[in-house]
């Protein structure tokens, strides 16, 4: 039975990568009744008698998926953030971070549209990115008018599966557009009464740039960590992962704990201080979610 990689669904439909050839198929019934939706970037086997007719018949193991946006198999996240329109946002970047940390990930931080700041917002947004730098991210500033920093993406994305994510109206589809000018994306304005991005991308669709896979995925701007258990929380950022091993008592959770390494780090300077304000904020939050049953 042939196997290939499923690169876009669409209407109920999976198109399925088997070599040069893309073929359109249904999912079996068994999937909904055992609950499993076929997610694009899933390796699965199918048959077609042509290649408008398939069926996928099983879907092998995944090594992760996401939910918000539906994609398996990701080699890496690259995180894309406008430094402006709208203004760039460490608290909505680390909710991104988090969310891959977890899913182990490897991130790569993006932050666009960087021909629009003046020399002051400029100084600014470098020193975020040194921030991140200074805890292990790769950081890529970009402007797809100008196309600085497109040839700097490129060595991230080679022989790789890559889902670009960000909120919307960050400039992803101008991006990709930039990077591999055949595509021609739809792009779209920032929305002035919005002051938010509108969707220029529909559907979740892995798109070949050189020799890599890219997902192009539809904008969101919140996310809520329905699967993070507050335990594990902590080890989603890097540098409190270094740290807590040095606290007094194991399982610390970093709040109130005396002798606590983490709050030690973060009153030197060696954390900074809006990434344990927002460690802080999203504990909270998984501490009131609603229990799942």
């Amino acid at each position: 039975m042939p196997v290939g990689k499923i690169i876009k669904a669409l209407s109920g439909f999976y198109y399925v990568m088997d070599g040069d050839q893309v073929i359109q198929c249904r999912g079996r019934g068994v999937f909904r009744k055992q609950k499993v939706s076929p997610l694009v970037g899933d390796m699965v086997d199918f048959q077609a008698e042509n290649p408008t007719d398939g069926y996928i018949m099983e879907i092998k193991e995944r090594k992760n998926e996401l939910v918000r946006p539906p994609i398996a198999n990701v080699d890496q996240a690259i995180l894309v953030f406008s430094a402006v329109e709208p203004d760039f946002s460490t608290g909505l970047l680390d909710r991104f971070l988090v969310l891959v940390e977890s899913k182990e990930i490897a991130p790569v931080i993006c932050i666009s549209k960087v021909d629009l700041l003046d020399t002051s917002g400029l100084s600014r947004i470098e020193e975020y990115a040194e921030h991140y730098r200074k805890i292990g991210y790769e950081v890529v500033l970009t402007s797809s008018i100008e196309e600085t920093g497109i040839t700097d993406l490129m060595p991230f994305i080679s022989g790789k599966t890559s889902v670009f994510a960000g909120q919307s109206g960050v400039g992803k589809s101008s991006l990709l557009n930039a990077l591999d000018p055949e595509l021609n994306l739809k792009t779209s304005e920032i929305s002035s009464h919005l002051g938010r991005g509108k969707h220029t991308t529909r559907h979740v669709e892995l798109i070949s740039i050189g020799d890599g896979l890219i997902a192009d995925t539809p904008g969101f701007s919140s996310l809520e960590f329905t699967e993070l258990e507050a335990v594990e929380l902590s080890d989603c950022f890097p540098e409190m992962r270094e740290n807590s091993s040095e606290c007094k008592f194991r399982g610390c959770m970093h709040v109130k704990e005396p002798k606590c390494a983490v709050k030690e780090a973060v009153s030197s300077g060696a954390i900074e201080s809006y990434r344990y304000d927002h460690y802080l904020q999203f504990l909270e939050e998984i501490k009131d979610r609603k229990p799942r049953y």
